[in-house]
């Protein structure tokens, strides 16, 4: 883990997928919107303070997350300052009184599920890795990609992910552009078995890239 203060009031922590997991901490956890989430970010918090000086008492703070393509995850932590003319002594506000912006993560895990708010945001995906010349990756994405609809949704079933992928994280990224990551995947894709239509079954991305696009 890596700290590097950017400002008086910003700083920059850098985290390994490999202190995770030198620290037991969970993959599906720490990137959820938990008050086990946010303990762990208020250890490192805690951390930061000691080795930058960066000190969040009494500050909201912005904390963006960024996964980069080496799997190490970035956050950037700003506290957000008052007015000036502000009388500092009325300001009451907590350390565990976040304001995060994030960018959803890539699952390590062998199964995910995406929702995408239309058909038609599902089909601008598919001309995009079209467009980037990505469709013999996506193909081979995994063993079951199916599209459910499920209350005017579409959701992206992938499961038995093939986790040694050499493009997995830029479709990840490129993903995430066009849906939402949903962290409780493995719950929701039993909910989606039971109740969920089947749009596309087998390889929705083939199937989608042949008729609909």
């Amino acid at each position: 883990m890596k700290f590097e203060k950017l400002s008086e009031n910003k700083i920059r922590i850098i985290l390994s997928t490999k202190d995770l997991a030198e620290k037991n901490i969970d993959f599906h956890i720490f990137m959820s919107n938990t008050l086990e989430s946010q303990d762990i970010l208020l250890d490192m918090l805690e951390e930061a303070k000691k080795q930058t000086g960066f000190d969040p008492e009494n500050y909201n703070l912005k904390i963006e997350a960024l996964c980069m393509a080496n799997t190490n995850f970035i956050f950037t932590i700003t506290k957000i300052v008052p007015e000036l003319e502000t009388d500092k002594s009325t300001i009451k506000t907590s350390r565990k009184k976040f304001i995060v912006k994030r960018k959803d993560i890539p699952p390590s895990a062998s199964e995910a599920v995406y929702s995408f708010d239309s058909f038609d945001d599902f089909c601008n995906f598919l001309c995009f890795i079209k467009e980037c010349n990505l469709i013999n990756s996506v193909n081979n994405i995994a063993n079951s990609i199916i599209l459910y609809s499920y209350k005017q949704k579409y959701y992206l079933l992938i499961r038995d992910i093939n986790l040694k992928i050499v493009n997995k994280i830029k479709f990840y990224t490129i993903i995430t552009e066009f849906a939402k990551y949903v962290t409780n995947s493995t719950i929701f894709a039993g909910k989606l078995k039971e109740c969920g239509n089947i749009f596309v079954d087998n390889n929705a991305f083939k199937i989608g890239l042949e008729h609909f696009i």
